[in-house]
């Protein structure tokens, strides 16, 4: 590798330390350098509020992004189309995006200039909102679209086909639709299983039904999710939000609905350890305890 990409988080790194650090060992052994600082801030449109140097150019031979996981996730949903391959630096709390922690930093950066390393692809999610007046809203996301309530608590009831097949009607407080590579974020909190992040699946994994025999669904990647919203109970009109990795939303009310299936583009993630992701899991979970 020749040309890096920094992508930072301010909020992980506010006075920039660990920024410069990986800059000052990269351009000491002659490599090339690009910044690109984020705020970590979202709107509700998706759009990053962000200061950057000089973008992201095609020509980076790797991005490394220094935060949480949810800074990679927000660099993958930038890197989309785009084979540039990613490796976290974890400046946050568990970091299960992250191949690298501030103690290894200049050891890993040197195997990344060396070659040594490997690369794993990750499937994506996209969804595409069908809405009243015959409107379309687009979204990608690596760890979940999430269907949730908007406005006061409320079970909400929706409608969930497979291949355009009914599979099952919902009573709960939403639904988790995940990649492998997200199967450790919402899902997890929710009850779903944890899956191996290099596997292709879909998961589905109700948000706190209510009922006593619902638990998580496992589809093919080449399936078809649609999720219909219907009236509520007395015929009431339901709002909710689709959530694309927590942060690019879409509004769907009583009659919109939602198509997900697995997205054409894949994100290309950098491996370093050689250690099992079953280790990493339960490092990651023994120091959450």
């Amino acid at each position: 590798m020749k040309h890096f990409l920094i992508y930072t988080n301010r909020h992980k790194d506010r006075e920039l330390s660990a920024t410069e650090r990986v800059r000052t060992y990269l351009e000491s052994r002659g490599q090339k350098v690009t910044l690109k600082v984020t705020e970590g801030d979202w709107r509700e449109d998706g759009a990053d509020a962000c200061r950057e140097t000089e973008g992201i150019p095609r020509e980076a031979d790797c991005m490394l992004v220094l935060g949480g996981d949810g800074t990679v996730l927000r660099a993958a949903r930038e890197l989309r189309g785009r084979n540039i391959p990613i490796i976290g630096v974890n400046l946050g709390t568990l970091g299960y995006m992250a191949q690298i922690e501030p103690g290894n930093l200049e050891e890993s950066l040197e195997r990344l200039i060396c070659g040594d390393y490997e690369q794993e692809s990750r499937m994506m999610l996209k969804g595409r909102a069908f809405l009243g007046g015959g409107r379309t809203e687009e979204g990608w996301a690596l760890n979940d679209i999430v269907i949730s309530r908007r406005g006061p608590l409320q079970i909400i009831q929706f409608d969930i086909y497979v291949n355009g097949q009914f599979l099952n009607d919902y009573s709960a407080d939403g639904m988790i639709v995940t990649t492998p590579t997200g199967s450790t974020g919402y899902n997890l909190s929710a009850g779903g299983p944890i899956i191996e992040p290099g596997a292709r699946l879909i998961m589905l994994t109700p948000i706190c039904p209510h009922t006593l025999n619902q638990r998580s669904i496992i589809l093919s990647p080449e399936d078809v999710v649609e999720i219909a919203i219907p009236q509520g109970r007395e015929g009431r009109i339901q709002t909710v939000s689709a959530s694309f990795d927590g942060s690019h939303v879409i509004s769907l009310d009583t009659g919109d609905r939602i198509r997900i299936a697995q997205c054409e583009k894949m994100t290309e993630f950098i491996l370093l350890n050689q250690v099992s992701f079953l280790e990493v899991l339960h490092r990651k979970l023994s120091t959450s305890i």
